[in-house]
């Protein structure tokens, strides 16, 4: 069954990897439970069939970044971004894009919680095995306010633009 508005996101243990801002040691895996990440805050999620790939990389991610400050000013507390990849993939990818800190790039390597969400994308002819296809959500205090889930190919309603609009 997919996750609709009125939902609460199911939980589930995502990791991420990151860098000290010290420019000590990467850290990581890092495991974030996310009921209790979620919890009490205001959640701008957006998730990708995969790290790297060119539609991900080149707007997805980039538009996130691009409109953070003004998902911010509208009441956003954390940006996440989702990928069936694990969380050092995720960790590299943000940092080859810039993110430092902006968007929190979180793995679920096994799939597990995609699962729960309702949400795969079986890309195995395309030798990508099980993914999460593209959307994005507004969560708040771990309720789905908002979902937008493309139609496969697409990247037309799950872009930041279209969630900023959604909380004016």
């Amino acid at each position: 069954m997919t996750i609709k508005i009125g939902d609460r996101i199911p939980d589930g243990t995502l990791y991420e990897y990151y860098d000290e801002p010290s420019g000590a040691c990467a850290v990581g895996p890092n495991p974030v439970q996310v009921a209790e990440a979620a919890k009490g805050k205001t959640i701008a999620l957006f998730a990708v069939p995969g790290a790297f790939t060119p539609t991900c990389s080149e707007k997805h991610v980039p538009g996130f970044l691009e409109l953070s400050d003004a998902l911010k000013e509208k009441g956003v507390d954390e940006i996440w971004c989702l990928a069936v990849n694990d969380a050092f993939v995720m960790g590299a990818w943000g940092r080859s894009l810039g993110v430092n800190g902006r968007i929190r790039m979180l793995g679920d390597g096994s799939g597990e919680f995609t699962h729960r969400l309702g949400l795969e994308l079986d890309l195995s002819v395309r030798g990508m095995g099980v993914r999460c296809q593209r959307f994005s959500a507004l969560l708040r205090d771990g309720v789905v306010e908002q979902l937008n889930i493309e139609q496969a190919g697409k990247f037309e309603v799950s872009d930041a633009r279209s969630l900023l609009n959604q909380l004016s």
